[in-house]
């Protein structure tokens, strides 16, 4: 009877793992990713240590968190190979840029990022559509609706630069105001996202 279980039990681990083969270009396509979310986790650190360097403590602690969000995203494709029974290729990261010019072109820099992850996981979704992988397709909605997020919340940044200014004062506004920010664009992501009623 134990051996019975033990035999369900392992037999019932194993099929997720050979029930989700995905193919060699989608394989290539996520480690690609990967590749460019973990340089986004270095690229993010390296913008929040230039911020607190120069006193813009509210836009490291963004940045720091955008560092965290980046690497859980990356651990998200990791764990989707391994368990589609594929390796995935772990990167060597180069030297991220560690000076900018002024607030503005950190999230400047930012929304340039994000736009290009934007791309990245457009054209995953484009192969998994094309090769009719309805598991990695399903795996991928969360990643574009997290994009759009990604987006506005740069781009609402950066137009705070425009509304309120550029001077000191202005930028000292917008550095402590990013928490709310953040708070406010992901309220409207998650409102978006919900079913509307009958």
């Amino acid at each position: 009877m134990i051996l019975r279980s033990v035999s369900k039990n392992i037999h019932m681990s194993i099929i997720p793992r050979l029930s989700m083969r995905i193919s060699s270009q989608m394989t290539e396509a996520i480690n690609n990713q990967i590749a460019y979310e973990a340089s986004a986790v270095h690229a993010y650190i390296a913008i929040g240590s230039w911020c607190e360097r120069t006193g813009y403590d509210g836009s490291a602690a963004f940045f720091f968190e955008q560092a965290n969000e980046e690497h859980s995203h990356m651990l998200k494709f990791i764990h989707y190979l391994n368990n589609s029974g594929v390796e995935p290729i772990i990167p060597a990261i180069d030297k991220p840029q560690a000076n900018f010019d002024s607030l503005e072109s950190t999230f400047q820099a930012g929304l340039k990022s994000e736009q290009t992850v934007t791309g990245l996981i457009n054209n995953l979704v484009e192969i998994a559509e094309n090769e009719k992988d309805r598991a990695t397709y399903s795996f991928l909605q969360w990643f574009v609706s997290e994009q759009m997020e990604e987006e506005t919340l740069f781009e609402t940044i950066l137009q705070k630069f425009d509304i309120v200014g550029r001077d000191k004062l202005a930028l000292y506004q917008i550095d402590q105001s990013l928490t709310t920010i953040r708070s406010k664009v992901m309220t409207m992501g998650n409102d978006q996202q919900e079913p509307t009623a009958n």
